[in-house]
């Protein structure tokens, strides 16, 4: 029997039982744990070219380590967020908290070499790693005070756009990538320009669009934001706006699109800016808030129709439709679960999300989504009159009671926190491995 032979039929670790209140012997025994299971999966070959046996080896030591990290956060979360934050006197986005845990917590979360690994495979090829960082994320958003520090931690601004600032107020216009930015009087435009895509969603989007939310938000010349799809370059809609085509099926496909850098990032960072404003300091009156008007030109497919809900004003040709094919995608659609009952009833929601309905811009249901409907040709009109109509100061005050009493900061955390884990468990499920697969493979 070879070496990798005799790996596929070892038994499983037994996991150690915690003590539930020793923080210090509870860490150790994790970290003996994890590394035990990572000891005896070392030998094994690439995930590609593993046995069914040794898949499944691979599969139950992770869920038992799984389990243990489950039953250690469960028991310590706010200690441990307490100690990576310095008894939250500090600061850390997601994407800074989680290599500090792997650092202090050792086999709390996935270390930095089984992320890269896993980087540099398929969706179908990884070993899901990422589950780990979602249990953990989940955790402390799970926790009332440790989650309401990090979801007012992504509220402030990042260092790309504090660094970029100088420049925008001197220019008024930036290129960020797959995102323009212009200052056009007191009104932000920002321009999602992926034209060879359809705007379609992944991680660069993401860090850019969080970035133009700054820059907009930061800048005092500014009153008032919008963002609309650019003119596109791609074959099928060459020359015609679009506002998005939602989550970038190659790049899942390709396992390019990750948990914390882009599916809990633009939730918890540019989306909940939307919301929220940005947080400049850790008083009262250190948030900027400014309203907003989305133009929604051919479509606004999946995360594109999630944006949707946390705009002021929305503006849609009559030739547009919505859609959220997250169920047949098989993932979760952002917060647009928590969102689209409250705004366009529960039957309605149930029927875009479970059963993929599209809404079209000139049905009855859409006005319940969207403010104005009118010809393709006087969008321009319609989100002029938009900008003029909520650049207004008490436009500011009312939109944030509003935002308060529709979407309770508290209520929007507990959402988070389930849907870390439960985003995390589906982009590792083999139905959504099959679905994305046999999508791209049509060229959807």
């Amino acid at each position: 029997m070879t070496a990798p032979e005799a790996v596929a039929t070892a038994p499983v670790l037994s996991p150690p039982e915690l003590t539930g209140h020793d923080l210090r012997r509870d860490a150790a025994a994790l970290a003996r744990f994890v590394d035990a299971g990572r000891a005896s999966l070392a030998p094994l070959p690439e995930p590609v070219d593993r046995s069914p046996g040794e898949r499944e080896l691979v599969r139950a030591t992770h869920a038992a380590g799984n389990a243990l990290r489950t039953r250690f956060l469960r028991a310590h979360i706010g200690a441990v967020y307490a100690e990576l934050t310095d008894g939250r006197s500090r600061r850390h986005r997601l994407d800074d908290l989680l290599p500090a845990a792997a650092e202090i917590f050792p086999g709390l979360v996935p270390s930095a070499a089984e992320l890269a690994a896993d980087r540099s495979r398929t969706q179908s090829e990884k070993d899901g790693h990422e589950i780990g960082q979602g249990l953990f994320a989940g955790a402390v958003l799970g926790d009332r005070e440790a989650g309401a520090h990090l979801l007012e931690s992504m509220l402030h601004p990042t260092r790309r756009a504090e660094e970029l600032l100088p420049e925008f107020r001197r220019t008024g216009t930036l290129e960020l990538g797959a995102v323009r930015i212009a200052r056009r009087g007191s009104a932000a435009e920002l321009t999602m320009c992926r034209g060879d895509n359809l705007n379609a969603e992944d991680a660069e989007q993401v860090e850019d669009l969080e970035t133009a939310v700054d820059l907009a938000l930061l800048d005092p010349e500014v009153r008032v934001g919008l963002l609309r799809g650019g003119t596109m370059t791609h074959p099928r809609y060459r020359g015609r706006r679009v506002f998005s085509a939602g989550i970038n099926l190659k790049r899942l496909h390709a396992g390019e699109i990750p948990l914390v850098g882009f599916l809990l990032r633009r939730e918890i960072g540019y989306i909940q800016k939307l919301v929220r404003g940005l947080r400049t300091g850790d008083g009262p009156a250190d948030t900027v808030t400014k309203p907003w008007v989305a133009a929604v030109d051919t479509f606004a497919i999946g995360g594109g129709a999630q944006l949707l809900l946390v705009f002021d004003q929305v503006i849609a040709a009559a030739d547009a439709y919505l859609s959220l094919p997250a169920a047949q995608e098989g993932i979760v659609p952002g917060a647009a679960n928590f969102r689209l009952g409250r705004v366009a009833g529960a039957r309605t929601a149930r029927q875009v999300i479970l059963c993929g309905r599209r809404i079209h811009a000139t049905e009855p249901e859409a006005r319940l989504l969207i403010d104005d409907v009118v010809p393709p040709d006087e969008v321009d009109a319609a989100v002029d009159d938009a900008l003029h109509r909520l650049d207004a100061p008490a436009v500011v005050a009312n939109r944030h009671m509003l935002n308060l009493a529709e979407e309770p900061p508290d209520a929007f955390r507990g959402y988070m926190a389930e849907f870390a884990v439960q985003q995390a468990m589906r982009l590792y499920s083999q139905d959504v491995i099959a679905k994305i697969g046999s999508w791209v493979g049509r060229g959807a």
